[in-house]
């Protein structure tokens, strides 16, 4: 039981170092152009667009502020020390998801690939939107126990900007060409994050 205790507490603390990390991205692609290589596969007219790489910076800047602070939301200590913080980043959480994917709904209709690429990032939004929803609802009316469980929902939907970066670096370093892995990401990147959700929450119960 102990070591089950132990895995646990570290699984969370290196989620919650990868979210750092990846709570980073924004600022290292605002200036850095050499990590704009996922806009080399967009059509010239898109990114010309007044809107495009406007939304498309909401999307990422607002995910990286909802992974930061949905990744401390996790650790029960801070839950029963430290219960106003914690409702203060889950405002920040619940304020920086609706912009994130209200924006990421958008984009997600000009996902680079094939039909399903889009479908899966599309998914991806709407998921994350509602999962939200829900849980901010269930707290509004007291009920803490189901709004944890919705929470650990949504942010398996938030974490996909973590497992999205891990999987595009692993096809990117095993040199396989972008348009044949891009496409899958879209789902590959949260379905699997909400299967072990799943199976966490029923672990719990």
């Amino acid at each position: 039981m102990a070591n089950t205790s132990k895995r646990i507490r570290v699984g969370l603390v290196i989620m919650a170092l990868l979210a750092i990390l990846t709570g980073l991205y924004p600022a290292i692609f605002a200036f850095m152009p050499s990590s704009r290589g996922l806009f080399s596969s967009k059509p010239e007219v898109l990114l010309q667009s007044s809107w495009y790489i406007p939304l498309f910076m909401v999307h990422i800047g607002f995910g990286a502020v909802a992974i930061l602070s949905g990744s401390t939301q996790f650790f029960e200590k801070l839950r029963l020390k430290r219960l106003s913080l914690h409702r203060m980043l889950g405002k920040i959480y619940v304020a920086s998801v609706i912009p994130s994917g209200l924006a990421g709904l958008v984009v997600g209709f000009y996902a680079t690939g094939a039909w399903y690429s889009k479908a899966g990032f599309v998914g991806l939004a709407l998921g994350w939107l509602l999962t939200t929803t829900v849980a901010y609802i269930t707290i509004r009316k007291g009920n803490i126990k189901l709004h944890r469980v919705w929470m650990m929902r949504s942010y398996a939907f938030c974490f996909a900007f973590v497992t999205f970066r891990i999987y595009l670096g692993l096809a990117t370093a095993m040199n396989l060409p972008f348009s044949d892995f891009y496409s899958y990401l879209s789902f590959l990147c949260w379905v699997p994050n909400i299967i072990f959700i799943e199976w966490r929450i029923k672990q719990l119960q």
